[in-house]
């Protein structure tokens, strides 16, 4: 919704007239350039603990558990997620993912753009 006030009785000094023309030829403003434009713009998708589970079962042929992720991205410092149910002690101590899924992890976090 869009809403204009007036904020005074007063008339404007000036008044500008903008006329644009979209397509092609000279002086138009072509809609391809915009479209581009319009890419740079836009947000990156959310990446989750499941594409990147799928990546690496895709791309290493075997597959990873969410608590590796969240270990790689904690021995990385990367943010991670505020749970609302996080418990402070932990009942098991938190296992370290082996070298060749910490790795393939880490690959996966890059082909994302994570890091």
């Amino acid at each position: 919704m869009e809403s204009i006030v007036l904020l005074s009785h007063k008339s404007p000094d000036s008044v500008i007239n903008v006329k644009v023309e979209f397509g092609e030829g000279a002086g138009k403003v072509p809609l391809d350039a915009i479209a581009e434009r319009a890419k740079k713009y836009q947000p990156k998708p959310k990446i989750t603990y499941k594409m990147i589970q799928e990546y690496v079962e895709k791309k290493n042929g075997f597959k990873v558990h969410t608590a590796y992720i969240a270990e790689v991205k904690r021995y990385l410092g990367l943010t991670m997620y505020d749970a609302p149910n996080v418990v402070e002690e932990l009942k098991q101590p938190r296992k370290h993912p082996p070298k060749e899924k910490m790795e393939a992890i880490t690959e996966a976090l890059k082909y994302f753009e994570v890091i």
